[in-house]
C-alpha cells in the first residue's frame, strides 16, 4: 500500500475545509493510508491540481461559490481522464439525485459528520486502490 493518499479539498470557505480535515483525520481507517490534502478555492485551482495529477480522491463541497462542488463534479468527470472518485458535500439529503447527475462516488450531507466523513473517504480510498491493484 502506498505511504500516504493525497486528498484534493475543494471549498471556497475556509472553515468548511477545515471541518472536513479535523472530521477525517490523517487516516481515515486503520486499512487506508494516512491522507495529505490539498486545498482549493477556486473551479480552476481543482482543474489545475488535477492536471498536475496524484490526486487520489476529491472532496468537493456542493456549496461552494461561484461554482458549486456538483458543477465541478460533473466537469472533472467529463474532462479529466481517469478522474479520481470524488466525495460530494451536499447541503441536504434530497439533493442525493444531484450527486448522481454529477456523477459523484458518494455524497455526505453538511454539517460534516467526523464517522460519515471518515467512512465515505476510506471507502473510496479503498476502491482506489482496488482498481490500481
Amino acid at each position: 500500500m502506498q505511504a500516504t493518499a493525497t486528498v484534493l479539498l475543494y471549498s471556497d470557505d475556509a472553515n468548511t475545509r477545515e471541518q472536513v480535515r479535523l472530521a477525517v483525520g490523517r487516516r481515515p481507517a486503520a486499512d487506508v493510508p494516512p491522507v495529505e490534502f490539498v486545498e482549493c478555492a477556486t473551479p480552476e485551482a481543482v482543474v489545475r491540481e488535477l492536471d498536475k495529477g496524484g490526486i487520489d480522491v476529491c472532496v468537493l463541497d456542493g456549496e461552494a461559490v461561484p461554482m458549486g462542488g456538483m458543477g465541478v463534479c460533473r466537469q472533472i468527470k467529463d474532462e479529466i481522464f481517469h478522474c479520481p472518485p470524488v466525495l460530494l458535500l451536499m447541503a441536504r439529503p434530497q439533493d442525493a439525485w444531484l450527486a448522481t447527475w454529477c456523477r459523484a462516488d458518494a455524497a455526505v450531507t453538511m454539517p460534516v459528520d467526523p464517522v460519515e466523513c471518515a467512512e465515505a473517504l476510506a471507502g473510496l480510498l479503498r476502491r482506489r486502490a482496488a482498481l490500481a491493484g
